[in-house]
């Protein structure tokens, strides 16, 4: 039977961090989705899990936001067409990809690709464009929490430091 090594860096304080950080977020999106059931929140679940990175630096957490902005705004554009879903989604794929490619976010161009799915499926036989605006609200929502969080710790990770110094 082979043995499964776990290394020590994998109980480290950041990767710790990064956990409660994921943690939090899910919480304030979850308290959204119980509090406001009318509203697709864990959609914002989702988002705020994506949006949060390890480390406490913003630059990640604002390009996620632009790719999910960017994402939402192609699928938000895209969901009136009178098409087969496939076909919208297959348009919004290559559009998504070659304006995240020209606005220099292809390190996070799979998180907008997963926010125009979001915004172009749907499981309802009718279709309405508030769903698909609905969605995006909460698709933001959950950055926007992500962003809070990641600036929330790393502002408390900064002070921990400066104490110990």
């Amino acid at each position: 039977m082979k043995r499964i090594e776990i290394s020590r860096s994998a109980y480290s304080t950041s990767n710790a961090v990064y956990i409660i950080k994921c943690l939090t977020g899910i919480l304030i999106c979850y308290s959204l989705y119980r509090y406001i059931p009318q509203y697709p929140f864990y959609w914002a679940m989702v988002s705020v899990s994506i949006s949060i990175s390890m480390d406490n630096s913003t630059d990640q957490v604002y390009n996620f936001m632009k790719s999910n902005v960017l994402g939402c705004a192609v699928g938000i554009t895209l969901y009136p067409l009178n098409l087969p879903v496939f076909l919208i989604l297959g348009i919004g794929v290559v559009l998504t990809i070659c304006i995240g490619i020209a606005l220099n976010i292809t390190e996070t161009i799979r998180s907008a690709l997963v926010s125009l799915g979001i915004v172009i499926v749907r499981e309802e036989q009718e279709k309405h464009w508030f769903i698909a605006l609905e969605r995006v609200t909460c698709i933001i929502t959950g950055c926007l929490v992500g962003l809070l969080v990641t600036v929330f710790f790393s502002f408390i990770m900064q002070r921990i430091s400066r104490e110990k110094t």
